[in-house]
């Protein structure tokens, strides 16, 4: 059997656990591992699996999580914590730590790099609430798109990326449909900053399309006394029923016991006097600059 280098005396005891590397925190001082070479402290790592020593490696290497976190979170929603991605780094980094052998012949900080991107997306994936069959296939679909637009200058339709993907046009509605995920979005993330010490968010700021706008209905109702302005009782009636209540002719003509044709006579004689009204009023109704 080959003789192994001896054990440098500050090594520390044997001792492993996936709580240390969620806790590996810089010790802010000296350490006694400092001026041991990188090669013996890796041998002697791999054969005594010394705890002091991989917290050490952890420690050393901790900026490895944070550069590979931060270019992860770069790209990502503002809902996700970067914290959240350095805590899975750190699990990525211990695996690496405990997989590293010299023998591969490369710097650990390239062997280590895959491991803690994996760690931070297995973390990423287990967070998305989308399943991976919607992801996948809008992947297919945006690729193919774009593939298509490189090649043509134009927008594919729907036909033109079925036959690039392989799929009858039938089939590919449902591929469509389920490539297609219902977005979230929180009510009280940050929409923009204020001047106060409260920030604003997307609840405070968001329309109800369901209330009416007290704008529309005072313009509403001052269009409506000016129009019928001047005009008897059955008059007014014939154009509220008739433009603002939507009901024909001849229930307007049964709701004032009036003919259909009377009431259409009525209707035609209104718009006339109205044109002429409206003419000598136009300056009134231009918005005002």
């Amino acid at each position: 059997m080959a003789a192994t280098k001896p054990y440098n005396a500050r090594l520390g005891t044997r001792g492993t656990g996936r709580y240390a590397a969620r806790h590996a925190e810089p010790s802010g001082g000296p350490s006694p591992y400092d001026d041991v070479p990188a090669e013996e402290l890796w041998q002697s790592y791999q054969i005594k699996r010394c705890e002091k020593v991989r917290n050490f490696l952890m420690e050393k290497y901790l900026p490895l999580v944070r550069y590979n976190a931060e270019r992860i979170y770069a790209r990502l929603p503002d809902e996700v914590d970067i914290e959240d991605l350095m805590s899975a780094g750190l699990f990525g980094l211990m695996d690496a730590i405990n997989g590293f052998k010299l023998e591969h012949k490369v710097k650990f900080e390239t062997y280590c790099a895959p491991r803690i991107r994996g760690a931070i997306l297995d973390e990423l994936r287990s967070m998305d609430w989308v399943p991976r069959l919607v992801r996948s296939r809008s992947a297919k679909v945006e690729q193919a798109r774009l593939q298509i637009h490189a090649e043509t200058g134009t927008k594919p339709d729907d036909a033109e990326i079925a036959r690039r993907i392989g799929l009858p046009d039938g089939e590919f509605e449902k591929f469509k449909r389920d490539s297609v995920a219902v977005s979230t979005v929180s009510l009280t993330r940050k929409c923009f900053g204020s001047d106060g010490s409260k920030d604003v968010r997307e609840i405070d700021v968001i329309g109800d399309d369901n209330q009416p706008d007290p704008l529309t209905d005072i313009q509403r109702r001052d269009l409506k006394n000016l129009m019928t302005k001047g005009l008897s009782r059955a008059e007014r009636l014939i154009v509220i029923l008739y433009y603002y209540e939507g009901m024909t002719m001849k229930e307007i003509g049964s709701t004032l016991d009036l003919s259909e044709s009377r009431v259409s006579q009525m209707h035609s004689s209104i718009l006339l006097r109205l044109k002429a009204q409206m003419q000598h009023r136009m300056r009134e109704l231009e918005p005002m600059k």
